[in-house]
């Protein structure tokens, strides 16, 4: 038999209110992998992510990681796993230091490796000039970057982040990307999810279209793109928007629609 997957998804359902968003999805991640979700807005991959990390309860279906049953041992399971979900509120009272060196001490990690660590952290994704601002003051880019460091300081085996690099300058993004894919040659997996094809397509080596709570399309990078881009694929598979007819002509007719 060969090893676990890093994260497995089983007939995933979430229903809010009678209405189905996700409907019964399959996903196999295979360790050692850089994994890209990549979907329109409103695809389901915030809400899948959220079930495959024990954020929300699935209505029905299971997640795995490493072979741990993320419902039924949510804590083995989410010891193993490094999260950065979009949007959700930090600990903004708290400074950039602080917020790891107590994520850390949940992580019941040795006091004195937090702090090497949290410093190294800091340094590298260029925020330790602002160590001792509370994360309330940060921006949108500085707050993805200290959120990522809080996910990798106990150096877990899976790191799950959705759209890691909204609202992150280039060279802030050029710096993420070097890092996860060295923590995905030291033997670790990420599973990303973003909206930006080219982004993914250059970094990931396996893609997952999602739209409509559903799977579409899966596979490695160039076996999906079929030596074309993966936004010409992703576009083939969810239908491109188009505006119809003669929508929208009043545009650039003035603002009382005179020329």
């Amino acid at each position: 038999m060969g090893e676990e997957p890093a994260l497995e998804l089983v007939g995933l359902v979430k229903e809010f209110r009678g209405r189905r968003v996700v409907h019964e999805l399959c996903l196999s991640v295979p360790r050692g992998s850089l994994y890209g979700l990549v979907g329109p807005n409103g695809a389901g991959k915030t809400t899948t992510l959220s079930m495959a990390t024990g954020l929300l309860r699935p209505t029905a279906g299971t997640a795995r990681v490493l072979g741990l049953d993320v419902w039924a041992d949510p804590a083995a399971a989410k010891a193993v796993m490094g999260i950065a979900p979009d949007g959700m509120r930090l600990f903004e009272q708290l400074s950039g230091r602080e917020l790891l060196q107590y994520v850390g001490a949940l992580r019941r990690m040795p006091h004195d490796v937090v702090v090497e660590r949290t410093t190294e952290l800091l340094t590298v994704l260029d925020l330790a000039g602002d160590a001792r601002t509370v994360v309330a003051d940060y921006s949108a880019g500085m707050v993805k970057k200290i959120s990522l460091a809080a996910a990798l300081i106990h150096a877990p085996r899976l790191l799950v982040l959705d759209e890691p690099f909204e609202a992150v300058d280039p060279v802030s993004g050029q710096v993420i990307r070097t890092i996860l894919r060295r923590y995905v040659a030291s033997g670790g997996t990420v599973v990303m999810s973003s909206h930006v094809m080219e982004l993914v397509e250059g970094l990931c080596d396996r893609v997952a279209v999602i739209a409509g709570g559903r799977v579409l399309a899966e596979d490695t990078v160039a076996g999906l793109t079929r030596g074309g881009s993966l936004h010409d694929r992703f576009l083939e598979l969810v239908g491109a928007g188009e505006v119809v007819g003669d929508g929208l002509g009043w545009l650039g007719a003035g603002p009382q629609g005179n020329a």
